[in-house]
């Protein structure tokens, strides 16, 4: 073929993708479709015919090439240039009005504050990143810092545009990273749980699980069968355009190609917001996704700024829960169950009720006090809730059994094993002391292996219970001892079945430490805390040998925690599983300093005030990387403050005790002055 043809076959197939982008916007963003699904499905199969024909005219981001990535073997981790930060809840409109007033107090105004009001979806939280219009990375929100590459299962889905659209008055921007909620609409997830059905498989409990699960999928057309939608309703970084407000924000990316929610609405004060939030309390049953309340926003850009965050959430952002659903049914009988440090929890055993859409059989109970605070006995008729319509829990009797049965009573012994229980006074828990115990062990396990700790996948909950039940594994560290031969021992354990399992603990055995001290299930330490750890000690045996004063040096452990953390590694089992670990293990500390001597080593910083170029989390891992210390209050050992906007009384009580301060330039020069600079 002649140069000039292929020139003309290559400018119809750029025609026609930009039509079919055109009518992608006009149908999934503005709800407002101008030709039909056979006229649409006509200019699809012209541009497969010319991109088949002649694959040198096919680009990356054609309507075409949705699909088209292999299957994965496992995800790739994506580190977010901004913080995906988690909303804190009002539960009542007390708490909105409280809301508002602390807004006001912070920035000293009496005036009435803007806000956009918007749905708060029930789905999985994921960003999108477009470099120069064109989709380059999606990722799922993970813990907030990293979340993982689920690009080509985002390409998928025929809401997202692969490129952005050129807006009538302006240019694409050069960076522009989206963050959204992924949903299974409720009519696509009933149809989905019908064919399941059909086909002898599960059904998935929610719409949330369905969408997290084909979105989670390794292969891209498993997720490509699964009619996944998505809302957009905030930003990352952006460069090359400019948003003054959270109401220009989503019109503008609406302009872009990109879907957001059409019942989001500008609110003039929060009068306005509760108004919303009853409107939509009102129909959220008519709306064919889950939403489980509503998003308040400062509109204003600039103010988010002034406002900032505390700890992982924005001071500007609050999301408004709406009343938790209730039922009623009838309490079978009161079990106990024991946790992995040991703690016995009672759960009630319902008669399965319908509520929100999924069956309930058991409710928390919490402990023995809420228990006889409300008087729950076996065979009463209680009134049951969703927290959040999430997690189920008794709220009262409603209905006392005939005859009422006694009192319930915790168990002396442990129900698993025949321990001693122990309840010390003034302590809430009972707690089970045997560390051998098989439930405690069960338990462990499954936290070890679970998605933000090993990630060892398919260690089930049957599979885990034969290994501690047969003794195979008594310890954390004898998951990596297992052969084919013990596996292929259990009940219907297949030859593949055992080797995947294998491969999937050899994968396992290189990890990040801040993961194994998560993994290790030490009482009161989650992702976070285990961050802060593995960033200040940097190996598990130093983290081992630390003391409860070099721990409560580290940002946001308090004596409570610090003491958790003494106790688990004093506990011998413990102490020689760890040690085990850290021979079996290659483990890898968090990025750090090149200067081995550290510029900021064992040198204190406090942090106040709100930063403009990066979040307090961001600060504190650039201090932890330089070798310095980040600590909550301000002392005369105190080092450094760095005061931002709006600094608090740890200024002038730094000021009193003679401690230097920084502002926001003076800190990030002295960390560029750090040997090939710290982290960021």
């Amino acid at each position: 073929m002649d140069n000039h043809n292929l020139e003309q076959l290559e400018t119809e197939a750029e025609s026609l993708r930009e039509q079919i982008n055109h009518h992608n916007y006009r149908y999934y963003v503005l709800d407002d479709p101008e030709i039909t699904d056979a006229e649409y499905d006509r200019l699809m199969r012209r541009l497969e015919e010319l991109e088949q024909t002649h694959p040198e005219i096919r680009t990356p981001d054609s309507p075409t090439q949705r699909v088209g990535a292999a299957p994965s073997r496992e995800f790739g981790a994506v580190q977010h240039r901004r913080m995906m930060l988690s909303l804190g809840n009002a539960m009542s409109a007390e708490e909105m009005v409280e809301f508002d007033r602390r807004i006001k107090r912070f920035l000293r105004s009496d005036g009435d504050i803007e806000y956009v009001a918007e749905v708060k979806l029930d789905g999985l939280a994921v960003e999108l990143v477009y470099e120069d219009g064109q989709l380059t990375v999606g990722s799922t929100r993970g813990d907030g810092v990293n979340g993982e590459d689920v690009t080509q299962n985002i390409r998928t889905i025929k809401s997202v545009p692969l490129r952005l659209i050129k807006p009538a008055a302006g240019a694409v921007p050069k960076l522009l990273e989206v963050r959204g909620e992924v949903i299974l609409p409720r009519r696509a997830f009933e149809r989905l749980n019908e064919e399941r059905i059909k086909a002898g498989e599960p059904p998935f409990a929610n719409p949330r699980n369905a969408a997290a699960g084909s979105l989670r999928q390794l292969d891209p057309r498993i997720t490509s069968s699964r009619p996944l939608d998505i809302f957009c309703h905030s930003h990352g970084m952006v460069e090359g355009i400019e948003f003054k407000s959270q109401w220009e924000f989503l019109n503008g990316i609406k302009q872009l190609g990109l879907r957001t929610n059409p019942l989001s609405r500008l609110c003039r004060n929060v009068d306005e917001i509760l108004e919303y939030w009853n409107s939509l309390t009102e129909q959220r049953h008519e709306l064919d996704y889950e939403a489980d309340g509503i998003v308040a926003k400062v509109n204003s850009f600039e103010l988010q700024q002034r406002l900032g965050e505390v700890s992982r959430s924005p001071r500007w952002a609050i999301a408004y829960k709406f009343k938790a659903q209730q039922a009623e049914t009838r309490v079978r009988e009161i079990n106990v169950y024991v946790g992995r440090i040991g703690s016995l929890t009672p759960v009630a055993k319902l008669e399965p009720v319908q509520l929100a859409g999924v069956t309930i059989s058991n409710a928390s109970l919490h402990n023995l006090d809420e228990i006889r605070r409300k008087d729950v006995r076996e065979g009463d008729t209680v009134l049951i809730e969703r927290a959040g319509d999430v997690i189920p829990y008794v709220v009262r009797v409603t209905a006392r059994g005939e005859p009422r049965a006694s009192q319930f009573q915790m168990p002396k012994e442990c129900p698993e094993c025949g321990g001693a229980v122990v309840h010390e006074e003034g302590e809430v828990a009972y707690v089970c002391v045997n560390v051998n115990c098989p439930a405690r062990m069960r338990e462990s396990i499954r936290h070890f292996a679970s998605k933000n700790a090993l990630d060892i996948d398919g260690l089930g909950d049957k599979l885990v219970a034969q290994l501690v039940t047969t003794g195979m594994v008594r310890e954390l560290d004898d998951l990596y001892k297992l052969k084919k031969s013990d596996l292929l021992g259990l009940e219907r354990m297949a030859d593949k079945s055992a080797q995947n399992i294998l491969d999937a603990i050899a994968r396992s055995r290189e990890v990040s430490l801040e993961r194994l001290i998560n993994g290790l299930g030490i009482r009161h330490v989650g992702e976070h805390t285990a961050r802060q750890l593995a960033l200040r000690f940097r190996s598990l045996h130093a983290l081992m040998a630390a003391s409860e004063e070099e721990l409560r040096a580290v940002r946001d452990i308090g004596p409570e925690v610090a003491r958790s953390i003494r106790q688990y590694f004093d506990e011998p089992r413990n102490r020689r599983a760890a040690e085990r670990l850290d021979h079996e293990l290659k483990i890898v500390a968090p990025a750090t300093s090149t200067d081995e001597r550290g510029l900021l080593r064992d040198r204190s910083f406090v942090l106040t005030g709100t930063l403009a170029t990066m979040t307090r989390e961001e600060a504190e891992e650039k201090i932890l990387a330089a070798g310095g210390r980040v600590t909550s209050s301000v002392s005369r050992k105190t080092d450094f403050l760095v005061a931002g906007a709006e600094p608090g009384s740890k200024l002038r009580k730094a000021r009193e005790l003679g401690v230097q301060t920084l502002d926001e330039q003076e800190f990030v020069k002295l960390l560029s002055s750090v040997p090939n600079g710290a982290p960021s």
